[in-house]
């Protein structure tokens, strides 16, 4: 069967319990997650088979991370084993008007030491369909941008679909790269663009606004400059405050501007994760619906995944299309 394949580091997530501070807090919960592997276990969630590859901790909290993966029937082959530890990053969770702040720790960790040398591009690749990446691993280090490009060029020449959610984050660019040059190499190698005015206007040097019509002529604008790109993807977010949201989402195909209807979030859970959510609704909307379709169910998977804690959507298919229906009550299931 035809893979979906993902690349990227899988951390752990240590939190106070509830919405406390550390300081506040004598007992914490963890969850595995990481924006690529966020979206392989949606898609799987979804009935999608997926790859991931990484690298992982060769020590028990290496075997955790890795039987948590199994629980989701991803395949797993392609993973190698270090001797550091596993990356983590800590959350301290906002509410009403108090931000989520987030401090991370993976400067050595064992995916950090990555290099083409040790990923097989071409076994990783054997079974798949499409790939997806994000602009959080080549910001990394060089070695994950060197092994991200290696697997781009060789899924580009089996005549995969790329999809590249390039999520710019200026703090992680580190390592003496510039993060425009970097990422636009990798764009050429792409064909599915989800991302939003910020990483257009990083990408083409511009100064686009938040409309309707600035995103069509952004969209055009990245077109013409990376010819691979055939269709666009964006959610919009409107922040009440850290507790409520709204959200919609929009795109431009080549051929025709849509959007959806907005969804109201009076209560998020857990907002960590849902860009991801949003990326692998599309994916799967793409993969099996319309263009104005994936949209919606990208918009609608982003938006069930804020009432899941942790970083992982847990929603199947089945539940997404019940949004998708209107079913947004949250009455009981009987």
């Amino acid at each position: 069967m035809n893979q979906i394949i993902t690349f990227g580091e899988v951390l752990m997530r240590i939190s106070p319990l509830g919405n406390k501070k550390f300081i506040q807090s004598n007992a914490a919960e963890f969850y595995f997650g990481g924006t690529e592997l966020n979206v392989g276990i949606s898609l799987a969630n979804f009935g999608g088979k997926v790859k991931h590859i990484s690298s992982i901790s060769d020590d028990f909290i290496g075997d955790t991370a890795f039987s948590y993966l199994n629980k989701f029937d991803l395949d797993t082959s392609s993973i190698i084993r270090s001797s550091r530890p596993l990356g983590v990053y800590f959350l301290e969770v906002g509410a009403v008007m108090r931000p989520s702040s987030i401090s991370y720790n993976r400067s050595h960790s064992s995916f950090s030491e990555i290099t083409p040398s040790k990923v097989d591009w071409e076994k990783a690749l054997e079974d798949g369909k499409w790939f997806h990446w994000t602009g959080i691993t080549p910001a990394l280090n060089k070695g994950s941008q060197e092994t991200l490009l290696e697997g781009l060029k060789l899924a580009r020449n089996k005549g995969m679909t790329v999809s590249a959610d390039p999520t710019y984050r200026s703090g992680l660019w580190k390592y003496g790269e510039d993060a425009k040059e970097v990422l636009s190499e990798l764009i050429n190698y792409s064909t599915i663009f989800i991302g939003g005015i910020n990483e257009m206007n990083e990408l083409l040097g511009t100064d686009y606004s938040y409309s309707n019509e600035d995103f069509m002529e952004a969209s055009k604008e990245l077109m013409l400059k990376f010819p691979s790109i055939e269709k666009v993807f964006d959610k919009i977010r409107t922040s009440i405050n850290s507790s409520w949201h709204k959200i919609k989402a929009r795109m431009w195909n080549g051929k025709e501007f849509k959007e959806t209807s907005e969804l109201d979030i009076t209560h998020i859970v857990d907002r960590i994760g849902t860009g991801d959510a949003f990326a692998a609704g599309i994916i799967h909307g793409l993969l099996n619906f319309d263009d104005y379709k994936a949209m919606e169910f990208g918009n609608a998977a982003c938006a069930i995944k804020h009432t899941y804690s942790g970083d992982v959507n847990y929603a199947n298919e089945k539940d997404v299309i019940a949004i998708l229906g209107g079913n947004t009550t949250g009455r009981f299931n009987r």
